[in-house]
């Protein structure tokens, strides 16, 4: 994978040599898809305010700091000092970062709480994307891991095995989606397709239950795509569909196969053939493309935002459009910019439109996923969080918002869970937008973006498939009992310091 200059890869460190371990991010991680922006002066505020608020409180508890970070507590410490520097947005207290009987309590009564993440990734054993193996080099060296000791490091930690452990064990994740991206180039792709259903079909024998769905993925122009869709309904049987209408999203420069949801010669045959065989959640990658992406590939401008989501949506009624990222343009772009769009605007490019398409083309059928936005944004400018938060629920509807975390790129999701129970929409901007509060972590509006609303589109029955402890429960709950930790980690690039 390789969309950064050299130029720009040498302004970069490995996230996990140079970044600080904190249970929330400190400044923004990225792939190498995007250029990442540097630290900001108010996220230096909040990791040196967690920094010596976590000295106070691990000699308090006779524990170290790194230690602390990884318990409820240091979670609870994060979110504090976030709130310290951004204003009260999350729910949180001094008592539950102090005291770790509280912050055990709470965290034990939601550990229960089904989390389901409908957007997952990680590589194959014999991925060609190398441009991941310097963010794991010196990791053993940083002690924040010592598991990573002692031997060199390599991409391991974005495939399968650290894969398992982030999602299942070092979170509240019960179901994940296991999604894909796929190249002109095969070799390119993140997993084969076979490979997706394969690792399905290993995690739900080995948990005795139900645990991992899976998509196919689509590639709409190149030969024999159709062809692939007809072998994924006879003999896969997936749970969705996932495009990128850029095409090829890891080499995009040399894309050659960009396509729109509503090319009714090119989409609509493969449209009849997924609403017959009763695949029906459509999963597109949009968004993620700053001007200064457009300004390096302006030939794929036109397949990245969100006009022809609706009227795909309005002609096929009869299945889901999922929006990946929910349209969210500014990845890679600059935070202040990002939050300066929506104080002069009340507006976020291509989220606002989204949200404006069921009352536009008077539709029910679209659906947008948190994956990206809701970790950039919540990390870099917490306000514009709760804003798009606001801007989904109240155009989609808070029962069209569906949970997902891109994960592994960005660590355990853990955070990000954490992150939603704890947010709320400030009140200044419930009254000037007219948005409804979010509302308690385990209140109706985020146990439906959490679990429901996804579990409801892929028709999983959580009470029958989750109803009984199977093998992952077992697990966890040994793993929890041997005091396994977090490793608090982030796999990608965070940009140097200056000087």
């Amino acid at each position: 994978m390789g969309f950064l200059s050299d130029e720009e890869l040498a302004q970069l460190l490995p996230a996990e040599e140079a970044a600080f371990a904190s249970p929330v991010p400190t400044q923004i991680v990225s792939s190498d898809e995007y250029f990442p922006e540097p630290q900001n002066a108010r996220q230096r505020e909040v990791e040196a305010r967690l920094k010596e608020m976590g000295d106070t409180l691990a000699a308090r508890q006779g524990i170290s700091r790194r230690r602390f970070f990884q318990t409820a507590s240091g979670m609870a410490a994060a979110f504090l000092a976030m709130n310290q520097v951004y204003g009260n947005l999350f729910a949180v207290s001094e008592a539950e970062a102090a005291t770790p009987e509280l912050a055990d309590e709470r965290a034990g009564a939601l550990k229960p709480q089904t989390v389901f993440d409908a957007h997952t990734h990680f590589l194959r054993d014999d991925t060609h994307l190398t441009g991941f193996l310097a963010m794991r080099q010196a990791v053993g060296k940083a002690g924040w891991n010592p598991g990573l000791t002692g031997h060199e490091q390599t991409i391991d930690d974005l495939k399968f095995a650290n894969y398992f452990k982030e999602i299942y064990l070092d979170s509240d994740t019960k179901v994940a989606l296991l999604t894909n991206a796929p190249s002109d180039i095969p070799d390119d792709w993140f997993l084969t397709n076979e490979m997706v259903f394969a690792t399905r079909a290993k995690v739900n024998r080995f948990a005795g239950s139900k645990r991992m769905l899976a998509h196919y993925t689509i590639v709409p122009g190149q030969p024999g795509w159709l062809e692939g869709v007809e072998h994924a309904i006879a003999d896969l049987k997936p749970d969705g569909w996932k495009g990128y209408t850029i095409g090829d999203n890891t080499h995009k420069a040399s894309s050659h196969y960009p396509w729109r949801l509503d090319d009714e010669k090119l989409m609509y045959p493969a449209y009849e053939r997924m609403a017959r065989s009763g695949v029906k959640n459509v999963c597109i990658h949009k968004g993620l493309f700053p001007p200064s992406v457009e300004k390096q590939v302006p030939d794929l401008r036109p397949y990245v935002d969100v006009s022809d989501v609706g009227p795909a949506a309005k002609d096929w009624p009869q299945l889901n459009f999922v929006v990946y990222h929910s349209g969210y343009r500014h990845v890679g772009g600059s935070p202040a910019e990002a939050m300066a769009e929506w104080d002069r605007t009340g507006r976020s490019s291509w989220v606002s439109d989204l949200a404006e398409i069921p009352a536009k083309y008077g539709v029910t059928n679209v659906y947008g996923d948190l994956g990206q936005l809701f970790a950039y944004s919540s990390v870099a400018e917490p306000r514009l969080a709760a804003a798009l938060m606001g801007t989904l629920v109240k155009g989609l509807g808070s029962d069209h918002v569906i949970w997902g975390t891109d994960a592994v790129w960005t660590g355990s999701p853990q955070w990000q869970i954490e992150g939603l129970r704890r947010l709320e929409i400030p009140e200044d901007m419930q009254a000037k937008h007219g948005f409804a509060p979010l509302g308690p972590a385990d209140g109706p509006v985020k146990q439906a973006i959490l679990a429901k609303n996804g579990l409801r589109i892929f028709g999983y029955d959580e009470h029958a498939e989750l109803a009984t402890p199977d093998r992952f429960a077992a697990m966890k709950d040994e793993y929890e009992h041997r005091g396994a930790e977090r490793s608090n980690l982030r796999y990608g690039y965070v940009r140097k310091a200056a000087g």
